[in-house]
């Protein structure tokens, strides 16, 4: 749908999965022993739906709007050209020793580090909810979770958000302090 639409976006760490999925049966490779959500996605996109997912970039620049957008984010002090991919699409904190993790850790989310001067637009972190920053703002509210669906309508950076219409998976906390 969102290339039918002529939409944009991000690689994320799901997108990812169907991509090195979509890979591995071009190898020859058997299909999971174990069902895998990716590889039944990878099996039914067409070839003008993997097309599109393959060119997704990892991030995108609007020097317009002044804003980046990227799936996860990113680590602060790090030229754009040299974050890396992984972390773009997975991180979620950023420890007080500068190890970057995809876990939760309550009071170290990357986005509190980040410096501009561009804004950064984010998801993939349900956990902390909606997070609002100088520099940095995370939109996923755990839609897919039951919570809700916010956007962010640019440029006036104006929040809206919708109730999800039921849960679609159930959520797995996994809190660190």
């Amino acid at each position: 749908m969102a290339r039918e639409l002529g939409a944009i976006g991000v690689r994320g760490n799901h997108d990812f999965e169907v991509v090195r999925w979509h890979q591995a049966m071009k190898s020859g490779a058997d299909p999971p022993v174990i069902g895998s959500e990716h590889y039944y996605v990878a099996s039914s996109l067409s070839t003008a739906d993997l097309k599109w997912m393959y060119s997704l970039p990892w991030f995108i620049s609007s020097s317009h709007l002044n804003a980046l957008f990227v799936h996860a984010g990113f680590v602060s002090g790090i030229r754009l050209a040299k974050q890396n991919p992984r972390l773009m699409m997975n991180m979620r904190s950023i420890l007080p020793d500068g190890t970057v993790t995809s876990k939760f850790f309550n009071n170290w989310p990357w986005a509190r580090l980040w410096a501009g001067p561009q804004t950064v637009f984010f998801g993939h972190d349900a956990d902390r909810g909606l997070q609002q920053y100088e520099h940095a703002v995370g939109l996923d509210t755990g839609c897919v979770y039951g919570g809700k669906l916010t956007a962010c309508i640019l440029p006036e950076r104006r929040l809206v958000s919708v109730n999800a219409k039921r849960e679609y998976f159930q959520y797995r906390r996994k809190h660190f302090d």
